[in-house]
């Protein structure tokens, strides 16, 4: 074997098992491109699809990384970078939103205090069924406030009961958690603070 064979057959020896994760990008420029893609998404963005943005050539804890930079140089500003339950979105500061409102004159629904009453059962109980609502409210539970939660994403069947009749189970969605800006059930605040925070979302009366 001729030098240059040894030579060679070593440098493959000493790099057998070594993944090659493709081009080294720098935390700016790997912070950049993070940002842009939840900026055009409409929707929120998980780890693994901040990591196909780079082919899986990118490690979570490098996305992480810019994820926390991108979080302070969004600091005071109009908008935030917030982790939710289906992943990382921007969403503009609540004390900002009542301006931006102004921009799109066109009213959004509205929800109803029983609307709302029945959402924040099912947060605090779920999964429940229709009966256990009307137990607590102490009133019927209208078939549209519960087609009214389904259709806006917050509430879904999860199963059903094993009792006469096997009633439906209502739990929230993944949605209801974006939509207050949470990433679990186990950050939902004291009930009185939720039904502050739902009063104040558009749409309820």
């Amino acid at each position: 074997m001729s030098e240059e064979q040894r030579s060679l057959t070593e440098l493959v020896e000493s790099t057998e098992g070594v993944v090659t994760l493709g081009p080294v990008i720098d935390v700016a420029d790997l912070a950049c491109i993070v940002e842009a893609a939840l900026l055009a998404s409409t929707a929120p963005l998980d780890m693994t699809h901040l990591r196909r943005l780079f082919d899986d050539t990118v490690a979570a804890d490098e996305i992480l990384q810019a994820i926390g930079h991108l979080q302070e140089r969004w600091q005071n500003r109009g908008c935030e970078l917030l982790e939710l339950a289906d992943g990382w979105r921007f969403r503009t500061h609540a004390k900002i939103q009542p301006h931006l409102d102004r921009l799109n004159p066109e009213k959004p629904p509205r929800y109803s205090r029983a609307v709302m009453e029945t959402l924040a059962i099912i947060a605090y109980r779920q999964p429940v069924t229709r009966g256990d609502i009307e137990d607590i409210r102490g009133v019927t539970v209208a078939t549209q406030v519960i087609r009214t939660l389904e259709e806006r994403g917050w509430i879904d069947t999860v199963g059903n009961r094993e009792t006469p009749g096997r009633p439906a189970l209502y739990a929230t969605t993944r949605q209801f958690l974006d939509d207050l800006g949470l990433r679990s059930l186990t950050e939902l605040p004291p009930l009185e603070t939720m039904q502050g925070a739902l009063e104040g979302m558009p749409g309820v009366e």
